[in-house]
């Protein structure tokens, strides 16, 4: 029986390790979260799971968190940071030393990380992409002398409750006819939830050491532009809306100007981590048995007219 516990297990991704994690008998999970209603929810949802409360910044309180647990799965990233309280480097390195110190003390000996696609501490061009990879190498470097690690960077990650298809869908129900789209020429290799949290769950769960030490680049089977993913998302939608890219330029100054706007839609930083195309050199899929899903048998059935 392994009993593992995750940080970030309310969001997105979470949501949908939690169901799969949930399923199997010889898992027990615990998942910490520092807010109360999504506890209440967590636990309406997953009765078979273990829902606690702490600050993940407190260490006394993390220590206690990831007390009779095997693994620890860290789900947590942002991509624009809301306030200097949860800054890229907060979230994103002080929190995975946070992790390492209270794993060590509570003698953790498996630690599964969510990484990024092209996260790279040394060549990042954006700060998400910088600390991720800084987070990244502090995990494997540090936590990888006492616990056995591995992380997962996948490119855009879709599924029932995304953040993309979804964040487009509600954008362009909006568009007055056209839609000014920045970097519209950069490319994506979007990746099935479902498939990021099998490889999740292959690497849990694994009796030998196979997964141990490696980083997973994780991308779907095919490549598009953020341009073809918008007009894919207007025409699952059967708006009439054109999709009009803007200048270089244009992209900096709608960058800085909506990063300033309530839920930070786009930001100057988003620009930036779009220099760098989020697509897949190996196949990294394959090295784990799986084979992940296209955007046409999955986003119809959630993305509705």
């Amino acid at each position: 029986m392994i009993k593992t516990c995750i940080l970030g297990g309310s969001g997105f991704v979470g949501k949908h390790l939690l169901t799969r994690l949930a399923a199997n008998p010889n898992l027990q999970v615990r998942v910490v979260t520092r807010n109360s209603q999504h506890r209440t929810h967590l636990m309406q949802q997953y009765p078979n799971v273990e829902v606690v409360i702490a600050n993940v910044f407190n260490p006394s309180q993390l220590y206690g968190a990831f007390q009779d647990c095997q693994a620890v799965i860290n789900l947590v990233g942002i991509l624009n940071p809301p306030s200097y309280e949860h800054s890229f480097q907060r979230m994103h390195v002080d929190l995975i030393a946070a992790i390492i110190e209270a794993a060590e003390k509570a003698s953790v000996t498996r630690y599964l990380h969510m990484s990024g696609l092209h996260a790279n501490a040394a060549e990042g061009p954006s700060q998400y992409l910088f600390t991720k990879g800084q987070g990244e190498d502090l995990a494997h470097t540090e936590g990888g002398k006492f616990m056995a690690v591995t992380s997962f960077r996948p490119s855009v990650i879709f599924g029932p409750g995304d953040s993309f298809f979804n964040r487009f869908a509600g954008l362009l129900r909006l568009a007055p006819g056209f839609f000014p789209l920045a970097c519209a020429e950069s490319r994506f290799q979007p990746v099935f939830v479902g498939d990021v949290t099998l490889a999740f769950a292959i690497a849990l769960e694994a009796e030998d050491d196979s997964t141990h030490g490696q980083r997973y680049n994780l991308c779907g089977p095919e490549v598009f532009t953020l341009r073809k993913l918008v007009e894919y998302t207007i025409k699952q939608l059967g708006l009439l809306v054109t999709v009009v890219g803007i200048s270089d330029t244009m992209a900096r100054v709608q960058g800085h100007v909506m990063g300033l706007l309530p839920g930070q839609p786009f930001s100057y930083d988003n620009y930036l981590s779009l220099q760098v195309d989020s697509v897949c050199t190996d196949d990294d899929f394959s090295k784990l048995g799986i084979t992940p899903q296209n955007i046409d048998s999955i986003v119809p059935s959630y993305l509705k007219r």
